[in-house]
């Protein structure tokens, strides 16, 4: 199974996930959803940068599933993330993040980028002394 999305979290508190271009089906969808639940395991604050430069444009229903389990993990969410980046050149998938907020809105600052090194310097600024 190819990964739908990769998780790197070696510049904690800051994790970036890449998507990998790799269209979702059920199983790698599911892993996704596990990687990001994983983040909140560490009882610690974060922010994230969802680098969604490869992406390809995901069908509703996972759309919907995303939005689902914004608001079903929304308390977790709200302890530890701080903030998400989420960098996004296309504007098709950037009317993919409005009408996944359309269903269940962010309940995290953020702010959409189209460079990833922007989102990252965003996404660090929440961990400056």
């Amino acid at each position: 199974m190819k990964p739908y999305a990769t998780f790197d979290r070696s510049q904690f508190p800051v994790i970036t996930i890449y998507f990998t271009g790799e269209s979702e089906n059920k199983e790698n969808f599911e892993e996704y959803l596990n990687e990001l639940s994983h983040n909140y395991t560490f009882d610690k604050p974060f922010s994230l940068v969802f680098e969604l430069t490869n992406a390809p444009l995901p069908k509703v229903g996972y759309q919907l599933k995303q939005a689902a389990w914004m608001k079903s993990n929304e308390d977790k969410i709200k302890t530890y993330c701080r903030g998400i980046a989420y960098v996004i050149p296309s504007p098709v998938m950037r009317n993919v993040l409005k009408f996944i907020f359309s269903v269940q809105k962010n309940p995290v600052p953020f702010e959409v980028f189209s460079a990833a090194g922007e989102g990252q310097k965003w996404a660090e600024t929440f961990f400056v002394d």
